[in-house]
């Protein structure tokens, strides 16, 4: 168990429906971070947000599973990022959380951002899913995700709330706001991960991934519409003296989700 956990940030652009050339870019940028625990990269990293799936997918044994695995035992970094998958005659747009022994977890995108029509491309995932990586309890989700406090209500007194997305230069207003809001309510770390760039339908993406700690305190300087690597070191003792000091998740209402 870790009572810090040093995260890296990678605000990259992505290369359209292209997987070799962005692994070969994240490659190299990872190869320039030294002390981190863990590494974030944005949705759907290995091809921009597409519904081209057939063009992109891939299995759970491919090339990019195997080279995430090796990456990050080579980091000694666990590494988190979402593809497209291909799994049981559906495609999905699923989260990969590597560990450097090799743990592999996954989170199926639960809200398909349907403005796009992902919603006709891509399964929708049912499972929320809390993970624990070096005694942090994690909560992994994917940009549209976001949009939906329910779905990241704090239950399980989560530790880091993190989202991976593609989040268009247009309404990232609303980006910006969620995610401060996001850490507000749940009093817990969100960080979330965004592209830049251009993609295939001429989106444009301005980054804004940002680091907030539990009281809504911007913790990062990246640059917004530029590549960059940031890293962040999340303290639990934070966590825990203004859980105790405000007690503000005791007050939350009880109520049941139904998917």
């Amino acid at each position: 168990m870790s009572n810090s956990l040093t995260v890296a940030l990678i605000q990259t652009s992505l290369v359209w429906e292209n997987p070799k050339a962005n692994r070969a870019n994240i490659e190299n940028k990872v190869s320039t971070i030294d002390g981190a625990d863990l590494i974030v990269l944005p949705e759907m990293f290995t091809s921009g947000f597409t519904m081209n799936a057939t063009e992109v997918a891939e299995t759970m044994d491919g090339e990019t599973i195997t080279w995430l695995k090796t990456l990050s035992k080579t980091k000694n970094a666990a590494i988190v990022g979402s593809l497209v998958i291909a799994e049981n005659d559906n495609y999905y747009n699923r989260l990969v959380f590597v560990e450097p022994n090799g743990t592999l977890t996954t989170y199926d995108k639960r809200h398909t951002f349907t403005l796009a029509g992902e919603h006709k491309v891509y399964t929708a995932g049912t499972e929320k899913v809390i993970l624990d990586y070096k005694g942090w309890k994690i909560c992994p989700l994917v940009c549209y995700d976001l949009r939906f406090p329910v779905w990241a209500r704090n239950t399980e007194d989560y530790d880091l709330l993190l989202y991976v997305a593609n989040w268009p230069k247009m309404r990232i207003a609303a980006w910006d706001t969620l995610l401060k809001a996001r850490a507000i309510e749940n009093m817990a770390y969100c960080i979330g991960v965004n592209r830049v760039g251009l993609d295939g339908n001429n989106y444009e993406y301005s980054g804004h991934s940002g680091a907030y700690d539990v009281l809504g305190n911007r913790m990062d300087s990246i640059p917004q519409s530029k590549e960059a690597i940031e890293l962040v070191t999340l303290e639990k003792e934070h966590i825990t003296t203004y859980r105790e000091k405000l007690g503000f998740l005791k007050d939350r209402d009880s109520f049941n989700l139904k998917a």
